[in-house]
């Protein structure tokens, strides 16, 4: 029976946190490990939590109760949680579960001091680091005082932190159980954290200490700030030593207490430099065994350094995994494809196959492995050039890793050739019919593979798969259709560059490319206005919209006064745009054909908002805003020295912008349009396996790369744990956020813009699309819960295609990714919204509901109210 509720730390490992809690196996493991020394002694086990718990089953009740919850209800979360420790406290712990207590004790020393400490099965994890949401007590002495203190800690896995913190991660609590670590007291004379990767820039060859006098305790509940060393290749690289003017030390009958630290004493460094490096290599010594960073708790006493806890630092970015041991420089893709979220194992495997730059992947985004065009001068100046118009957040940080001499290695330039981007247009004539026979040729290129594609199965499917990505890599590398896109872009940047340089105009393109034809993303947006004015003359559909929730829901419609007609005004949008939705370069995402509900939002907002006609309206108000500012740069210029050739030269720029600019978008289109013809036929394969009882749930392929789902296909079996694992893996990811930046070290950098010529408190970002204008910002994160009123100003992480039904009805934008050339910035000039991107925090820093105004122009933007 002792056994059941007591176990020696000698005697448990990494395998037993159901029994003794994240932090009870880590000790357990620490003092195996050669080297470290751990204060000896011992859990009580869940099976004791679990027989508290028994002994209340009102409990049940309370927990039911707190799921339902919201985790931001802090007032209703406080009280219920407080019922519950003081239900557990309050239960007398059985005489057999006692004895077992405090005979462990007995062996140990009964009247010794020990830490009481809380070891929740849910804790200490590579995925949810719990770290302070529990309680520990420190020197407690006599058996009656630490039963005491071992209640305080079973009561403590219900702690208003420790409940919202599991509400957020979406963890069960009742599947979280609560072990108690009781550990021989350390009188140390100095503590504190030793992290062996730089937990503020993640780099793994940096490791940090916090040093402090006396117990950790004071580190840990922020009374003093510590001593602060960083260490790299042995080496004490930079110190901090801070005026550390109070410590807490034990008192000889138990608890702790505050005190001054002698005058004398407050700066002088709680280490010797020759201690930290020593803390450091036992840290590393602890880090390979675990296999990741870790967070380590120290204290020092008699020279010696004894540690009381390691976790895993979670909140690292991790670094994609290399066969060699040189450095490298990531680029992310997300940003530049406006796609941070992380993305499911399919999803990576799908986008790697199909890209036209070779990938890798870390924390569920995608990155390119940008070391080599930074190595040489021209190759660099090259990138750098195109990374700066894009984003220059992204070449700030390229930058910064640049000025570090040794991380990039400096290679010759290759030989000569090649044009250097922004320089003269791509040598195609300005000629529509070029992007007429480009989206025919796509359009073939897609009805092929779905015409191909549809009698395929099995193993062959796979086959004619890997074949039909190869034509998808060649139908991205037409050099035909990036000379278009080229001439687009290059001929924006040319008006941008030269109407400043002659008329003194910021980002004078914005206008001159208003309702540019052919621009299928712009079109999409106002075909939903056309969807509505179909809607808006029947009342019965629009009610019936308004609580439409189920996928289903255009079945209904048909029923209905008027339903036919708005039944198919939806299907035929589907048809053209259904392959569409956030997110959409992750394969695994549902497309707008497979969640129409998720369009429901937008049209109701634009049958509100819009009168009959307005996609025709808005287009042709773009159109003659751009021929009427076209005529104005052009008259100006022919006012100026030598103004009939620089007016001459802009109308040839200007014809070419707008022949060109539209098919921008057009290559997106194409590639999604594939990408949902591959999902489902996977999808119907997926479907098989699933009803021959391979697979669980059809969507559980998501979480198998394209190469593992072919294994699967042909062997009919599936490893359910590697699914399982995948899943949990991908939930944590969510909490990364991605780096522009990643350098194989592990340091994450975003850049910085650098400007003092914005107003104080203003947030600073990319100006993308001009004008200025106020309003109420409406902070959206789903496109699926907007709720738009005409004026307000759109806030949201990031916008992909799939967000320009919503452009037509806002009055700017504000994205905190982006650049000059992607998706929300284009569409956003083509409908003539004042919009600025990459502004770090938006959605955080802006509150829903604010008065904002956004500085489009001159990228900025100040909050009002």
């Amino acid at each position: 029976m002792t056994q059941q509720f007591v176990r020696d730390l000698q005697e448990v490992d990494e395998t037993q946190v159901a029994v003794v809690g994240g932090k009870g196996a880590h000790l357990g493991t620490l003092s195996r490990i050669e080297g470290v020394s751990v204060p000896g002694g011992f859990c009580v086990t869940t099976d004791a939590f679990r027989r508290i718990v028994a002994e209340a089953p009102s409990i049940g009740d309370h927990l039911d109760q707190l799921s339902l919850l919201n985790p931001d209800d802090r007032e209703a979360i406080r009280s219920l949680s407080a019922q519950v420790r003081r239900i557990i406290e309050e239960i007398t712990i059985p005489g057999d579960l006692a004895a077992a207590i405090t005979a462990a004790l007995a062996r140990l020393g009964e009247q010794a001091a020990y830490a009481v400490r809380s070891s929740a099965t849910a804790e200490d994890l590579p995925t949810a680091s719990f770290a302070g949401q529990q309680d520990t007590y420190l020197n407690v002495v006599g058996p009656e005082a630490i039963l005491r203190h071992v209640s305080r800690c079973w009561a403590s896995l219900f702690t208003d932190r420790a409940v919202t913190y599991r509400q957020r991660n979406g963890i069960d609590h009742r599947t979280v159980d609560m072990a108690v670590v009781v550990q021989q007291m350390v009188f140390s004379e100095a503590a504190g954290i030793l992290f062996t990767a730089d937990p503020v820039t993640g780099n793994r060859k940096v490791a940090t200490v916090d040093a402090g006098f006396g117990l950790g305790e004071a580190l840990v509940s922020g009374l003093v700030n510590p001593d602060v060393f960083k260490v790299r290749d042995g080496q004490v690289i930079a110190r901090t030593i801070a005026a550390k003017e109070r410590a807490v030390h034990a008192l000889p009958d138990g608890g702790t207490q505050t005190m001054a630290v002698d005058s004398r004493q407050q700066e002088q460094p709680a280490l010797t430099d020759a201690q930290v490096v020593r803390l450091v290599q036992l840290g590393r010594r602890i880090e390979a065994h675990f296999g990741s960073p870790q967070d380590i708790e120290w204290c020092l006493a008699d020279d010696g350094f004894q540690i009381v806890q390691s976790r895993p630092i979670t909140t690292l970015f991790p670094i994609p995994e290399t066969d060699d041991q040189e450095n490298h420089v990531y680029v992310s893709v997300g940003h530049q494809q406006m796609m941070t979220d992380p993305m499911k194992p399919m999803g990576l495997s799908l986008w790697k196959l199909t890209a036209m730059a070779p990938m890798c992947d870390a924390g569920g985004r995608l990155f390119v492995d940008a070391t080599r065009a930074l190595s040489s001068p021209a190759s660099r100046a090259h990138l750098m050039d195109l990374v700066g118009r894009s984003d220059p957040l992204t070449r700030d940080a390229l930058e910064t890793v640049l000025d570090r001499d040794d991380l990039v290695p400096s290679l010759p330039d290759p030989e000569p050739g090649g044009r250097p981007v922004g320089g003269a247009p791509a040598p195609i004539e300005t000629d529509p019919a070029v992007v007429t026979r480009l989206i025919e040729r796509s359009e073939k290129s897609v009805a092929a593979l779905r015409r191909d594609i549809a009698a395929k199965s099995g193993p062959v499917l796979f086959d004619f798969l890997l074949e039909a990505f190869e034509e998808h890599k060649q139908v991205l590398t037409d050099p035909l259709s990036f000379q278009a896109i080229m001439a687009g872009m290059e001929s924006t940047w040319w008006l941008n560059e030269k109407l400043h340089e002659w008329l003194g105009e910021k980002n004078a393109a914005d206008t001159l490319t208003l309702s540019a034809p052919g621009n299928i993303t712009s079109e999409m947006g106002l075909e939903l206005l056309d969807v509505a004015d179909v809607i808006r003359p029947h009342p019965e559909v629009v009610a019936f919209l308004q609580t439409a929730e189920d996928d289903s829901f255009l079945d209904e419609l048909a029923k209905l006064p008027g339903g036919p007609e708005a039944r198919d005004a939806i299907e035929a949008y589907l048809d053209r745009y259904g392959m569409r939705c956030a997110g959409e370069i992750d394969i695994t995402r549902p497309r707008w054909r497979e969640r129409p509900s998720t369009l429901v939002p937008a049209i109701l907002d634009n049958v509100r908002n819009f009168e009959p006609g307005a996609a025709e309206r808005r287009f042709e108000e773009g159109r003659q805003k751009a021929l009427a500012k076209e005529q104005d740069v052009l008259t100006r210029l022919r006012a100026l020295p030598d103004g009939d050739s620089k007016a001459d030269e802009t109308k040839t720029m200007i014809d070419r912008v707008r022949t060109f600019i539209g098919y921008r978008e057009y290559p997106k289109y194409g590639i999604i349009s594939r990408y949902f013809v591959y999902k489902q036929a996977l999808m119907a394969e997926a479907g098989r396996l699933a009803q021959g009882g391979v697979l669980r749930d059809k969507e559980d392929i998501f979480y198998l790369t394209f190469q593992e789902l072919h294994d699967v296909v042909r062997s009919k079996q599936v490893d359910d744990r590697l699914i399982q694992q995948r899943k949990e893996a991908f939930r944590s990811y969510h909490a990364l956020t991605p780096p522009r930046v990643l350098t194989s070290e592990g340091e994450a950098v975003n850049g910085a813009y650098r400007r003092d010529d914005v107003p104080a408190g203003a947030l600073v970002g990319l100006p993308v699309s001009g004008g200025t204008v106020e309003g109420r910002a409406r902070v959206i994160l789903d496109m699926a819960k907007a709720d738009l009123e005409p004026g307000d100003i759109l806030v949201t992480a990031f916008t992909d295609p799939s967000w320009s039904p919503l452009f037509v009805g806002i009055a700017g934008l504000v994205t905190e990714v982006g650049g000059l050339m992607t998706h929300g910035a284009v569409i956003a000039r083509e409908y003539g919204l004042p919009a600025v991107v990459g502004v770090e925090q938006a959605t955080r820093s802006i509150q829903d509901g604010q008065r904002i105004r956004v500085h489009g122009t001159d990228g900025y933007i100040e909050i009002l109210s």
